[in-house]
């Protein structure tokens, strides 16, 4: 293996990091290189806590950033290794992460290898086991064991976003509504009482949910509610006696999990409520100054981010953190993953003018 070269064109190092397969759970080969790169680097201080990389300048400055994105991609399909090529036009670097994360991930390394006097002193962090489940993500762990890693007065997500600012991010429920009902012989449906029917109000209720604009700090945030999964039955010839119907809510960051679950449990009186996964959102934190510092070097508008993202955990050790990265979301994952190289310069030049002015 060549290594990396921090000092490479922040695009050529950005294919460099997708021609190593880093896919969840194989990230150890990336973090290897991307951990001997950053320990080159004599203003850095580095740490590594499974395949995640913290490395730190300590210049004595009086604010602290932490700038972090994810190594690791889901499953490699025929898009390794990557690849230049236009597309409708546009100068692109097409493959397996390219969009999902490492673009984002090569402004950093470009970065943290060339900012030896940034204004504010910064934590660069390269983690793992983001694409998995949640219990296993490398940010998540180094929130809950070495929080110390962590703080910062502001934090940078590089996660794709079409190199805009995307303050916040809404919070996520996953619950189910149980419908209980007796069970009886078909042909004889009134010596029972069938639990699918019981559940049909809940689905008229979901259809005719309009989705509903919440302003938080300066920001409009959209939530969503629908059913995402429906289960019960016993026989061709029973009444059923259990029917379930898994609902999904995406609620804006004014609201605390607590609360959204009380709004669903009031929305469904009638029902069982169930929490299968509930993971908190996070306000912009755009009225931070340093996040008014940082939107006037980028240059880049600010809008919400309307998913989960690991701004959250940011903002659970209550750190103001906002989304920026190279890359359309929607191409994230695809089989034709690809990114606009201008939109890797365009981060690596906002980034870079606003640690350093």
């Amino acid at each position: 293996m060549a290594g990396l070269d921090l000092g490479a064109d922040v695009v050529d190092l950005a294919a460099a990091l997708c021609d190593i397969p880093s896919e969840s759970g194989r990230e150890t080969a990336l973090a290897d290189e991307i951990e001997r790169s950053l320990r080159a680097q004599p203003h850095l201080t580095v740490e590594r806590d499974g395949d995640a990389i913290v490395a730190r300048t300590n210049a004595g400055r009086p604010r602290r950033v932490a700038i972090a994105g994810h190594i690791d991609t889901v499953p490699i399909k025929d898009n390794v290794p990557s690849r230049r090529a236009e597309v409708d036009g546009v100068d692109t670097l097409v493959g397996r992460g390219s969009v999902d994360m490492k673009g984002g991930v090569a402004v950093q390394l470009a970065l943290a290898a060339s900012l030896v006097e940034p204004t504010a002193d910064v934590t660069w962090i390269l983690y793992d086991h983001e694409e998995v489940d949640a219990a296993s993500n490398g940010l998540g762990r180094l929130a809950r064991q070495r929080p110390e890693l962590l703080a910062a007065d502001f934090a940078v997500l590089c996660e794709p976003t079409d190199a805009v600012v995307e303050g916040g991010c809404n919070g996520t429920l996953r619950v189910r509504l149980r419908y209980h009902g007796v069970r009886a012989h078909s042909a004889r449906p009134w010596a029972g009482r069938n639990a699918i029917h019981a559940a049909a109000p809940a689905l008229a209720a979901l259809a005719d949910w309009t989705p509903e604009d919440v302003e938080v700090d300066g920001l409009v945030y959209r939530e969503s509610l629908n059913a995402v999964g429906i289960a019960g039955g016993v026989a061709g010839n029973v009444i059923p006696d259990l029917a379930e119907v898994t609902v999904n809510y995406r609620f804006a960051p004014s609201r605390s999990g607590r609360q959204a679950v009380e709004r669903v449990r009031a929305l469904f009186p009638d029902a069982e409520l169930v929490v299968d996964d509930l993971a908190e959102g996070a306000r912009p934190g755009l009225d931070a100054p340093l996040a008014q510092e940082f939107l006037a070097a980028v240059g880049a508008p600010a809008r919400p981010k309307h998913g989960w993202t690991d701004v959250a955990r940011f903002s659970a050790l209550g750190i103001p953190a906002v989304n920026y990265g190279p890359g359309d979301p929607q191409r994230a994952h695809t089989d034709d993953e690809a990114v606009a190289v201008e939109q890797i310069r365009a981060c690596e030049r906002g980034l870079r003018a606003w640690l350093t002015s």
